[in-house]
């Protein structure tokens, strides 16, 4: 434990005052070779030439005041422009609000020109492949099988089209056509997939008519309720390296607009006569099952025998996100088959769950899902007492492997309670079986016409087409055919989607003049993000939404919460709060004041915000009407003049359309030269704002070059560069050499250190960063650099504004040597060393003379070490303290000269972890309709060849139906997204100068601390550990993976998020009819007759596909 006596502060209570005794004591005994431990007004006296050291250079060489007469003697060549935030947050959500108005017209016209042409649209019965002209997106698509050999295409009678590039849609399109894709498990040659090609052909004209009107319209997509998707413009599909599942009816903006919100509790019979394979399909159909929710449905999972229990730690119905969804995957899979069954006490769970009204829910559809292999009872009674008469919940019944029960129950629970009755003899038929019940939940809404015709936007996902980020207003496309009696048809067709990308919303929102730490943001009504800053994932995964919460993109508190409850709401409002943020290198915390304001986007579920610190309410706009001066300012650019002005990086912005950008600066600077000599800064194709901003940033900082840096020698303060940054995007370095080692962003925005100055009064200091395992360098040959830097605070007119941030670059070495000067008994006169004590005389340790025993180091404010005076520890500059010293750092901790601070990154990504039985089985393929096993058409098929290799291969590997060998959707297991816990550190409120000392017995140390004025630093004074047993936890500082079910999950469905779902609700309607509710009864061919024809069709085939090596055994 560490015992600390604060300046000026007596001890509270009287058992303290023995510890200070001791302290006062120890302070001031002399050691035995004469030396004592500094006195504390001696290190206070250490620690005030340390801050006139640091004063002095910056005031010198950093060059604020006169900067600031800089810009007041050019203050004729600029205006200073006001942000005001209810006004820009007005404009922003209106131009928001008109483009995807113009996407909705297009969107209306798709799914009324479908509706339309299906109603006209004359079934065919003998329709041939052949009869059909369309392009397959995956006919000239190569895939590679496991062992990584060519599979051989089926024959097309595909389109063959021309493609061109397109910067729009980042790829190859052709904008005659639109492009079709059949999930690999559906046999596209059935009459069903036929007829639907031929009807839905006629929605490319309607695709082509929609981009004339709008030739900013990205995707236009139909995703057909059979699992036909049709896409313009056309383009290639991009594929996985394996198998290609994809399948529109699982996409999350499919989903979204098939139906209205459900709650559904998923039962799962786990009696003994469950097990072996029966099991492993009922845990995959759950799995699936769970796939074909979105954040706006809630589910629980329940297994059953004679008893139910939740498989995991929700007693409750929970959002179905991606993180609750997971838990359920993992526990799913720890269902073990035992007892015997008892439907009873499954379906009054069930039902008890649904009928909890004092948890968050969707409050619209009402459903329960069971998963059984079969039994005798019908839960009558159970029936009456929950759900009849009114029959709110329906009830969907899976019989789950192949048995001999009889499976009438199971087709009457779900006949009785508006449900359906599906059956899963195999792997194949699981996906298209967890998902038909979709059809079901689409009848109310079909029924409701117009009313149910409303647009939804997504949230925010990963196209799937390459498009990136984007959002999908979805609008839901109803068959309006009749039967003979003149009763309307209750079937949904399918769901009609248009793209946004986010980067078109983000081009409508400001940026540069909000400064650095300005920017602005949206969420939905899930409270997800649709824009931020932070919102960058960093994995691609098709299957999942990206769902980032606005309280996990930034530092959670209560005033965040309020904003986040009020921007659901639809209010608008504005809130000036102090609140935490994370420095963009994801090292530091700092106390900033904001301003956040926000209001609704109409016509939509978003919500839009904007948040401005104090000294970005006003910024600079140039204005170089003078082009002799444009020129001359100009020609500071250009490389010939870095020797004499030293070396300039510009911002990689888009400054003019024709611009081409680089990761390179030094390509980017020649490339905007190029561009510079052929257009004016004025030109319509460059943005004036951003242009005349820079050059008026070169010309100023190029005067600070003159006036400051050039009369310089920056050798006398062992300096290694000195620096300027600005809003308008220029770095200037000086001398033109250091540039050769500079590590900092181009981007000023995009520079932690120039974020950071804004943020914090006075010097602030910057070491590399080096992580726990860094063994350093040669020092000798290669130079270490320490940034200061400090921010330019302008008032002009009593407007005040932070237009730019100055600095300089500390040599490491000759710094280190400077420090133990001034933090010792030298003073001034003595020029010829260091003062020594006599033998038989004790006097005060200091940090030159004793560095033997006595360590004293310089600390920032995130616990990074900047400098010492132990030449061990300089190449371990800018690591997290607690790995040079845990013992002091531990102490400064619990002392409470730090606070820490710890959150989630649930975007990170992950190397795979090792595999394990307890992920997705592998997904399986197509189940054949009775049409197509009475087709010998079909059996000439490949979808007839994939399913009897499935069943080959289900009798010839017992390990198949493991999960390791599959990849969710074909994709290769690479890099898998996971959640990181981030730790940082920051100065506490104490501001107070402590001694105190760490109580070891023996080993007891002493130390002081002291905040250095004006900076970001903590002097720190303490003896050399005597011994080790005063070691302590090594406080962690780096980013870890977070540990399973950490955060827990379990703790925070209790306390959950305010959230709203959609305002519409389609789950019930007088006129639905629910006669259609199963396949029961349907033909089932003999085996024997199966296997013959399939060995017959494997004997003559076996030249065209010969048999994987597996079969052969």
């Amino acid at each position: 434990m560490a015992m600390a006596a604060p300046t000026g502060s007596a001890a509270p209570v009287a058992p303290a005052l023995c510890g200070h005794l001791a302290l006062l004591l120890l302070l001031a005994a002399p050691a035995a070779h004469g030396y004592s431990f500094p006195q504390q007004h001696t290190m206070q006296y250490w620690a005030r030439r340390l801050e006139q050291e640091i004063d002095g250079v910056m005031r010198i060489f950093g060059g604020v005041q006169q900067l600031r007469k800089i810009y007041d003697d050019n203050k004729s060549l600029f205006e200073v422009k006001e942000n005001v935030p209810r006004k820009l947050v007005e404009k922003v959500a209106g131009d928001i609000e008109s483009l995807l108005a113009k996407k909705v017209r297009a969107l209306k016209r798709l799914a009324n020109a479908a509706e339309k042409f299906q109603k006209a649209h004359h079934w065919q019965d003998n329709i041939r492949e052949e009869d059909i002209e369309y392009y397959d997106s995956k006919a000239d698509t190569e895939y590679d099988d496991p062992d990584g050999e060519e599979i051989e295409r089926e024959k097309s009678n595909s389109l063959k089209l021309e493609f061109t590039d397109d910067d729009n849609f980042k790829t190859k399109v052709n904008y005659s056509y639109a492009a079709v894709q059949i999930p690999t498990d559906i046999y596209k040659g059935s009459t069903v997939i036929l007829n639907e090609l031929n009807w839905t052909q006629a929605l490319e004209d309607v695709f082509i008519e929609n981009r004339k009107e709008d030739p900013s319209l990205l995707w236009q997509v139909f995703g057909s309720a059979t699992g036909v998707t049709r896409y313009y413009p056309a383009t290639p599909w991009r594929a996985p390296n394996k198998i290609d599942l994809y399948d529109v009816r699982r996409r999350p903006w499919y989903i979204q607009g098939a139906s209205s919100p459900k709650d559904m509790v998923i039962i799962v019979d786990v009696s003994g006569s469950v097990s072996g394979l029966t099991l492993k399909l009922m845990k995959t159909s759950v799995y699936e099952m769970l796939d074909t929710l979105s954040d706006d449905d809630y589910v629980n999972v329940a297994s059953f025998n004679e008893k139910a229990k939740p498989v995991s730690c929700f007693k409750h119905l929970v959002q179905a996100n991606i993180r609750n969804k997971k838990v359920f995957k993992e526990d799913v899979q720890g269902m073990v088959a035992k007892g015997t069954t008892d439907y009873k006490a499954g379906f009054e769970y069930a039902f008890d769950q649904l009928q909890n009204s004092n948890i968050t829910r969707a409050n619209c559809n009402k459903m329960i899902m069971m998963f059984t292999d079969g039994g005798e009872d019908r839960v009558q009674d159970v029936f009456e007492k929950y759900n009849w008469p009114n029959k709110t919940v329906r009830v969907f019944t899976f019989s789950v492997g192949q048995h001999n029960y009889d499976v009438t129950p199971l087709q009457w629970m779900a006949c009785a309670n508006k449900g359906y009755y599906f059956e899963i003899p195999s792997i194949g038929a699981i996906r298209i079986n967890t998902q038909e019940y979709l059809d079901v939940l689409g009848r109310p809404m079909v029924l409701a016409g117009n009313r149910a015709k409303q647009v939804q936007w997504t949230n925010v996902y990963q196209d799937a087409l390459g498009l990136g980020l984007v959002v999908t207003g979805t609008l839901p496309v109803f068959n309006l055919t009749e039967d003979s009696s003149d009763r309307k048809n209750q079937l949904i067709l399918g769901v009609m989607g248009i793209d946004v990308a986010l980067n078109d919303i983000k081009r409508l929102t400001p940026r540069y003049n909000l400064g650095a730490n300005g920017y602005v943001f949206a969420i939905d009504l899930n409270g997800y993000v649709l824009l931020h800053p932070n919102l960058q994932p960093q994995i691609i995964n098709f299957r999942e939404p990206v769902t980032l919460d606005f309280l996990d993109a930034e530092l959670e508190d209560e005033n965040k919460e309020e904003i986040r409850r009020s921007m659901i709401d639809g209010n608008d409002g504005q809130r000036f709060i102090k609140t935490l943020i994370k420095s963009l290198d994801e090292q530091y915390i700092d106390e900033v004041f904001r301003t956040y304001t926000w209001a609704p986007i109409k016509s939509t579920n978003y919500s839009l915000g904007l948040v401005l610190p104090p000294y970005s309410t006003y910024y600079i706009q140039a204005n170089l009407s003078d082009q002799i001066l444009q020129v001359k300012y100009f020609e500071y650019l250009l490389p010939n003049s870095f020797e004499s002005e030293g070396h300039v990086f510009i911002a990689p912005r888009e400054y003019c359309k024709d611009l081409d950008l680089s990761d390179n600066n030094t390509e980017f600077l020649e490339n905007f030269i190029a561009l510079m000599e052929k257009v004016t800064p004025d030109s319509k194709q460059c943005d004036n704002f951003l242009l005349h901003n820079l050059i008026l940033d070169t010309g100023i900082t190029q005067q600070l070059v003159d006036q400051v840096w050039k009369d310089q020698d920056l050798n006398t303060y062992s300096l290694l560069a000195v620096f300027a940054a600005t809003d308008g995007g220029i770095t200037r370095i000086f001398p033109n050499k250091a540039a050769d080692d500079w590590e900092e962003e181009p981007e000023p925005f995009n520079a932690s250190f120039y974020r950071r100055s804004l943020d914090n009064k006075g010097y602030i200091f910057k070491p590399p960063y080096r992580d726990a395992g860094y063994r350093g360098l040669d020092l000798e040959n290669n130079t270490i650099g320490i940034l200061v830097s400090t921010a330019v605070e302008l008032s002009i007119g009593g407007k005040t504004l932070k237009p730019a941030v100055v600095g300089v670059k500390l040599d490491l070495e000759a710094w280190a040597e400077k420090f133990k000067v001034l933090a010792s008994n030298r003073t001034d006169r003595d020029q010829l060393g260091t003062r020594r004590c006599d033998p038989s005389s004790s006097c005060e340790m200091d940090c030159e003379a004793n560095n033997k025993d006595l360590i004293c180091v310089l600390i920032d404010d995130g616990g990074f070490l900047v400098l010492s005076n132990q030449e061990d520890h300089w190449y371990q500059v800018g690591k997290f303290f607690s790995e040079v010293d845990a013992n002091l750092m531990s102490a400064l901790y619990n002392n409470s000269f730090y606070a820490r601070k710890e959150s989630y990154d649930f975007q990170s990504v992950c190397a795979p972890e090792a595999p394990s039985n307890t992920g997705a089985a592998p997904r399986g393929v197509f189940v054949p309709t009775v049409a197509d096993l009475l087709s010998l058409a079909w059996w000439t098929s490949a979808a007839a060849w994939s399913l009897f290799q499935q069943f080959l291969y289900s009798l010839t590997y017992s390990s198949w139906f493991q999960t390791e060998e599959v990849v969710g959707d074909g994709m290769e297991a690479r890099e898998t997204s996971c959640i990181m816990k981030q730790t940082q550190y920051y100065f506490s409120t104490v501001n107070a100068t402590y001694n105190a000392i760490i109580d070891c017995g023996n080993c007891s140390r002493l130390f002081h601390a002291q905040r250095l004025a004006n900076t970001n630093l903590l002097f720190v004074v303490a003896d050399k550990p005597l011994c080790s047993q005063c070691e302590s936890v090594k406080l962690l500082q780096a980013e870890v993976r977070a540990p399973p079910r950490d955060p827990n999950q379990c703790e925070l469905v209790d306390r959950p998020r305010y959230r709203k779902g959609p305002h519409i609700c389609f789950d019930y309607n007088a006129t639905e009819d629910t006669s259609d509710c199963g396949r029961g009864a349907s033909f089932s061919p003999s085996l024997g007759v199966l296997l013959s024809l399939q060995l017959l069709l494997l004997y003559s085939s076996t030249s065209r596909h010969p048999l994987p090596p597996a079969a052969c055994l």
